[in-house]
């Protein structure tokens, strides 16, 4: 999804059938996911990666139908990963419940579970059997150039590799994006402060929590074992200024809008905020790209938190690139396939983008007409709205052909 070429010249189309050099920057859940799916395709894929070692960083992320969908297609096993939901459940800040969110009727609409997975986790299921060599640490991009041979990473030590397509999966600050020429994130006015703590023992391990007040919102998601995911969103001002004892800026917005929250107040610490906060950004979408340069995931659309659907819309951008270059061996065309997935991703992740940075979700005033519509038709609403998002026809055509399709030597390469 990119809006510029990289300096160039003439690049030649690979050969219809011929694997593809591919070069992925970023060894995020959505670098190694695209890179999974391209070796499983029998591509040849090299990731790069700028820090020293491959690791997850933040709290837990929600895995929604969609996305497991895709982890599936994959070939990750995510069983016993997480914690399966059945509920979540929003109310106000004096305790006036809002809406519950039946989730089994979700996971029987879309036939896959809904689970929240500490990041680590995650990240570790995509590289079981992933191969390491193909990982190559302490790489920093600082130029894509094409030609008549391929396309070329150029690294910051002067070296450079040569490939036939390169995928920016990079994340919010992008190097890809910047050399594409694609616009920059702008912040939403809000910030996370987040993190993974132990779960009072009087939780239910399948129900899930979000509290909307008027200045701030804040939610609990189980997150397997005793791990939930906590988050206290506040606003974030140009002229922010992290405070010296943040835990009591936390206790003083947020101590007594719920019991279950004030007993995980009461374990927090300042150490337990040192990453935090993090500020919401929102990519604008870019258009139509060139040549044979693409992102993924957060480098081609970040976007805030609320939906929880960042990691759920890069697994879906995986699932339709590797179409979209599946595709290219009767035709040879890379970059009209490549066109094709930011066509074909564009509108949807657009959508997903605008829901997710609407306002309402941190107004508790304007919030409150939803506890007039009932609960199952606010269900029915968000399943709705994530089957329109999620190319449910392609994801199940592509599920059944890997089904179908008997393993083949490539297929070891992801598993």
């Amino acid at each position: 999804m990119g809006s510029k070429r990289p300096r160039s010249r003439h690049h030649v189309q690979p050969a219809p059938h011929r694997p593809l050099r591919v070069l992925v920057v970023g060894a995020g859940v959505g670098g190694i996911s695209i890179a999974r799916g391209l070796l499983r395709d029998g591509h040849d894929v090299t990731v790069f990666e700028q820090r020293p070692e491959v690791r997850a960083g933040g709290g837990a992320v929600t895995i929604w139908s969609n996305g497991e969908t895709v982890l599936r297609q994959l070939g990750v096993d995510m069983d016993g990963a997480g914690q399966e939901l059945s509920t979540v459940r929003v109310m106000t800040s004096t305790g006036r419940p809002m809406t519950t969110l039946d989730v089994t009727a979700i996971v029987d609409r879309m036939h896959a579970p809904v689970r929240m997975v500490p990041r680590r986790i995650l990240l570790g299921r995509l590289l079981e059997g992933f191969p390491a060599e193909r990982i190559r640490c302490n790489t920093q991009v600082v130029g894509v150039a094409e030609d008549s041979r391929g396309v070329h990473l150029e690294f910051a030590d002067g070296s450079c590799a040569d490939g036939d397509l390169v995928i920016g999966a990079d994340g919010l600050h992008s190097k890809v994006r910047d050399i594409v020429g694609a616009q920059h994130a702008e912040p939403t006015g809000w910030c996370s402060w987040q993190g993974l703590a132990s779960l009072p023992e009087s939780a239910d391990r399948r129900v899930a929590f979000v509290i909307v007040g008027e200045h701030g919102n804040l939610g609990l998601w189980p997150a397997g074992d005793t791990e939930a995911q906590w988050w206290f969103d506040l606003p974030w001002p140009p002229d922010f200024v992290r405070p010296e004892r943040p835990i009591e800026v936390i206790r003083a917005n947020f101590s007594g809008w719920s019991e279950l929250v004030d007993q995980v107040l009461a374990t927090l610490t300042d150490d337990d905020l040192t990453r935090s906060p993090y500020p919401h950004f929102r990519h604008p979408i870019p258009g139509p790209g060139r040549g044979a340069v693409t992102l993924l995931g957060d480098a081609a659309h970040t976007m805030p938190p609320t939906l929880a659907q960042g990691t759920n819309q890069a697994l879906l951008d995986t699932m339709v690139l590797c179409k979209a270059i599946s595709d290219t061996r009767s035709s040879g065309d890379l970059s009209a396939a490549l066109r094709w997935y930011e066509k074909t991703r564009r509108r949807r992740v657009a959508a997903v983008s605008r829901v997710a940075s609407l306002q309402v979700s941190h107004g508790e005033s304007v919030l409150r007409p939803a506890a007039l519509v009932p609960d199952r038709v606010m269900t029915w609403v968000l399943a709705t709205f994530l089957r329109a998002v999620s190319h449910r026809r392609m994801a199940a055509g592509i599920s059944r052909n890997l089904a179908a399709a008997p393993t083949s030597g490539s297929d070891e390469h992801a598993r």
